[in-house]
């Protein structure tokens, strides 16, 4: 029997830049809400959501990390109520941007997200790009403005960031009393109180008169955010124009349906280190945040008939879940997170994966707690779970009955940035490096393993850096593989600027049946991000029906090898339009190196160029250094776009290509005196200047 009513039920995300305390919030809701017993500390490596050895080590998020506990809210301080008890699902995303993946992912299976800011730096790079996602998704969100203990933090400017780089649609529902050190609690404007938090773990809350200094100020954002909530509904909107009184209720009811309607976004505030505010924060995620069933039923499509078909949260409707996370876990294998979107599943049933077509039998399902776990045999609509020991089923695949199969929405990952040759150090750890790869890129979407086909060595690539470092060092932890890696090299492409056409012959004669293929066809460029687009414009039977797909798999595999510098070449469009066969030689192997053949002798004529990936950057330093960065900066092929003052340092932002950022966290140090630090996302393919190609075609040669 499902425990909770679906209404009841808050699948939520915490997500924000690197180092704004999202760990340390989701701690403290565990705390408040009775899952952990023990405050766990991101300092301290003794975090519950930070699970993983290295996450302890580093002080940061790598994957995300799935927790369920209840919450019964309250308005001004009544007694919480157990038959008002919700059950919250969270995860704990990553902020820095090698990790996006497990943000994307995360966020297709989310209802709702609470997004962290730090009070001192306020919106940074990652905050904008985590943002934008949630706006991609259209997941409602409540911003929480957190470390406003921290010397240098302010409420007001970090206001100001966010209107000025995310929205202006925000609800002040807090304002904090004192700053810094001597933050005392928090005012709230719907109750006008002000609210401070007693006892070992601020765990009590005193609700008091607001302090006279600040009486003025809290009457005129409580205006401000009257109007906001008012002007969402006519009926209230005339009560409000006569003066007449709207209750807490009636505020909080019209503000919900705001947010559910992206019209609105809760603001509040606090210090989840000092513990003052998650409560606070909590009650939000009850009031405003959506349930399963606030939000439009989820779309797909049916294998079979091609036709758009929705599922909506109904336990009584055919089972539907998107996988969304692979995880090993040392002690029950192969972990598979997926979130119910209709109908219910029970242990021993099997499900039809759309994606392969195959079924799976469902042994055992988990109901996760960080890295703890608790058995469950049934499962229902809107319920986030795991189940263990599924063979065929990666990240992005849809399990549902098999009567009724759909594929919903697939996740998009970005493309691997950054690439390093690896190798075992021993005989003996050949066969578990390349298990352990396996394992890992089963994991990560973001993560790829392919063999240089001249060198026989086996290339890993990634998102960044440490993003490789991570996995590198889990594959020698968790599967005992020590392994030597190389230099990381940059992922380039190539492209072709201009239409070109080619013609590909393949004739072998040796004693018995021989070999003929012969393909004409047509390369012309397309817009980044566009792919390699196939077409076959054939007429008259001049080529057979069986051997395109030939032609086509020749095509695809010349195109990972490209034709200047030996790396993939995409963004254009090759169209087959003749070629002539043999009734007895032709075959498929031939019209395969025929098309290859032809493919690369076109894009030889296409003016074939190189691209390179180009990372947006914000560094950000003590304005001392400001002279010494930027010259830095533009001798590695920098364009500083802008440089903003933040808070008593200069933040520098700009566009650089990714090759000449690596070791740029030793350089920043020494050029700043250990003061200054940066962060870097992907941004685009740019075309490499013809120097720096010329080096790059070189050097691949030799």
């Amino acid at each position: 029997m499902r425990q909770y009513p679906i209404e009841k039920y808050r699948n939520i995300g915490i997500i924000a830049h690197i180092d704004a305390g999202k760990t340390t919030v989701s701690e403290r809701i565990l705390f408040y809400t009775g899952i952990s017993h023990k405050i766990g500390e991101v300092h301290t490596g003794q975090a519950i959501m930070d699970w993983m050895d290295q996450e302890r080590e580093r002080g940061i998020t790598i994957t995300s990390a799935a927790t369920t506990c209840f919450w019964s809210p309250t308005l001004e301080g009544d007694e919480r109520k157990k038959e008002d008890e919700h059950r919250i699902n969270i995860i704990d995303t990553p902020g820095h941007i090698d990790f996006t993946a497990e943000v994307q992912r995360s966020l297709r299976v989310l209802d709702g997200a609470v997004v962290v800011f730090d009070g001192v730096a306020g919106v940074e790079p990652q905050s904008e790009t985590v943002w934008r996602q949630a706006d991609k998704f259209m997941i409602p969100r409540i911003c929480f403005i957190n470390k406003l203990d921290r010397t240098g933090a302010s409420f007001d400017t970090v206001l100001e960031s966010i209107h000025k780089k995310l929205t202006t649609n925000t609800a002040i529902l807090q304002i904090p009393v004192g700053s810094e050190s001597e933050l005392e609690g928090v005012i709230d404007l719907l109750d006008m109180k002000m609210i401070r938090f007693d006892g070992d773990f601020g765990q009590i809350l005193k609700y008091e008169e607001i302090p006279e200094n600040m009486k003025e100020r809290a009457e005129e954002l409580r205006t401000k955010l009257l109007e906001k909530i008012v002007a969402e509904d006519d009926e209230l909107f005339e009560r409000y124009l006569e003066k007449q009184e709207i209750s807490k209720e009636e505020l909080i009811k019209v503000l919900r349906k705001a947010v559910l309607d992206y019209k609105l976004i809760p603001v509040l505030c606090g210090t989840a280190l000092k513990n003052k505010g998650v409560q606070l924060l909590l009650d939000a995620v009850c009031h405003y945040l959506p349930s399963p069933i606030d939000l439009p039923p989820v779309e797909g499509r049916n294998p079979k008939t091609d036709e758009e078909e929705t599922r909506v949260p109904d336990d009584s409707k055919p089972f539907s879940a998107l996988a969304f996370k692979v995880a090993t876990d040392p002690y029950v294998g192969t972990l598979t997170y997926f979130r119910v979107y209709s109908g219910k599943l029970t242990t021993g049933s099997y499900v039809l994966n759309t994606a392969t077509g195959e079924k799976e039998r469902i042994s055992r399902m988990l109901r996760m707690h960080s890295a703890e776990r608790e058995e469950v045999k049934e499962v229902y609509a809107g319920d986030i779970a795991a189940t263990v020991g599924l063979k065929n089923t990666s990240t992005g695949h849809t399990l549902c009955d098999e009567g009724h199969p759909v594929i919903l929405e697939e996740i998009t990952f970005p493309e691997p940035v950054i690439s390093i040759r690896i190798e075992p150090k021993t005989k003996a750890d050949q066969e578990k490096m390349g298990i352990a790869l396996k394992k890992l890129s089963d994991e990560d979407p973001t993560f790829r393993i392919r063999t240089d086909q001249e060198t026989s060595e086996t290339i890993i690539a990634g998102m960044g850096e440490l993003h490789l470092e991570v996995l590198i060092d889990r594959m020698k932890r968790e599967f005992k593989v020590e392994a030597q890696v190389g230099r990381p090299q940059v992922a380039y492409r190539e492209t072709i600027r201009q239409n070109a056409e080619a013609e590909g012959k393949y004739v072998r004669q040796s004693g018995g049946r021989g070999q003929y293929g012969h393909v004409l066809l047509r390369v012309e460029p397309k817009e980044e991000g566009e792919g390699l687009e196939f077409t076959d414009e054939i007429k008259g039977g001049a080529i057979p029906k069986e051997f395109i797909p030939a032609i086509e798999k020749g095509i695809k595999e010349a195109s990972d090898k490209g034709v200047l510098a030996g790396y993939a070449i995409s963004d254009l469009k090759v169209t087959v339009y003749d070629g002539t066969f043999h009734e007895v030689d032709s075959s498929e192997m031939a019209f395969k190196i025929a098309g290859a053949m032809a493919f690369t002798e076109a894009c030889k004529k296409a003016k074939p160029v190189l691209l390179e990936p180009i990372m947006k950057i914000e560094v950000i330093i003590p304005p001392d250094f400001l002279g010494d960065v930027i010259g830095d900066l533009s001798s590695r092929r920098a364009k500083i776009e802008e440089t903003e003052e933040r808070m008593g340092t200069k933040a520098i932002k700009g566009k650089i290509p990714l090759s000449e950022m690596f070791g740029y966290a030793t350089s920043i140090r020494s050029l700043t005196e250990g003061r200054g630090n940066f962060t870097m996302e992907f941004d685009s393919y740019k075309e490499v200047p013809a120097n720096v190609s010329q080096e790059i075609i070189e050097g691949r040669k030799k």
